[in-house]
């Protein structure tokens, strides 16, 4: 339409100027009109060549940032517990081997939701063993949401943040809960960690810079685009990360 727009334009100003003694409206409309179509045509195709590519590097970027930081604190929980609780090194270590094993698999764009359980799963093993009774989990996993994608490492740092933010600080320890559930077309994802009291606390308890909360945002859209939902904030004596996403891709 603006190519139309302009080419009826364009013909106005040679009639008024007297460039022309007669304005073909019609051909100057339908040409400006296909010239349009063609540039525009050429952009898209364009863009799609380019977007996967550009997303997969971004993807990987994103991901590249998340492991080191992942696998240093892992390793940080182990060697404080082995120097604890011998007894229990066994146990772990066969853990944070399995749990190296699935992190430093080759990546791709997507896992799945049941990947991603799976890893968590691994990981909270760990800091169970290191917590004890002061980490209370809560799994409520729905088999109908397993096959939904999800950029690998996504679930993780989710779960270690509540760990690090909600359990840790916290004398009392706290409770965590991972729920999954499809709706329809869509996935639900929640990460659900108790607060720490700050009754015992001199100063306010620091609250993070949200660097990890930014990475599984962008990550989610670069995957699943409009099609994506995530929130995080407070709720009532709790933090709650909430994830919505596609159920197939």
């Amino acid at each position: 339409m603006l190519g139309a727009v302009a080419s009826l334009y364009g013909c106005g100003l040679l009639r008024l100027t007297g460039v022309i003694a007669s304005a073909p409206w019609l051909a100057s409309a339908l040409a400006g009109a296909l010239f349009a179509g063609l540039v525009m045509a050429a952009m898209v195709l364009r863009a799609r060549g380019q977007t996967p590519a550009a997303t997969t590097a971004r993807l990987e970027e994103l991901q590249s940032r998340i492991r080191p930081h992942f696998l240093f604190n892992t390793l940080n929980s182990a060697i404080a517990l082995v120097r604890e609780e011998p007894a229990k090194a066994e146990t772990m270590l066969e853990d944070l081997a399995e749990l190296f094993r699935q992190a430093l698999t080759v990546p791709g764009e997507s896992g799945t939701l049941a990947d991603e359980i799976a890893l968590a799963e691994r990981y909270l093993a760990i800091e169970q063993v290191r917590f004890g009774d002061r980490l209370r989990i809560r799994w409520d996993l729905d088999a109908a949401a397993s096959d939904a994608r999800l950029p690998p490492l996504l679930l993780q740092p989710l779960v270690e943040n509540a760990i690090k933010h909600g359990v840790e600080p916290s004398p009392e320890g706290g409770k965590l809960r991972i729920r999954t559930e499809r709706r329809g077309g869509m996935v639900v994802i929640e990460v659900v960690n108790s607060l720490p009291p700050l009754r015992w606390a001199d100063e306010p308890l620091p609250r993070g810079h949200g660097i990890a909360l930014d990475n599984v945002r962008e990550r989610l859209r670069l995957l699943h685009d409009m099609q994506m939902q995530f929130s995080a904030g407070m709720d009532q004596k709790n933090y709650r990360v909430r994830i919505a996403i596609p159920a197939e891709s």
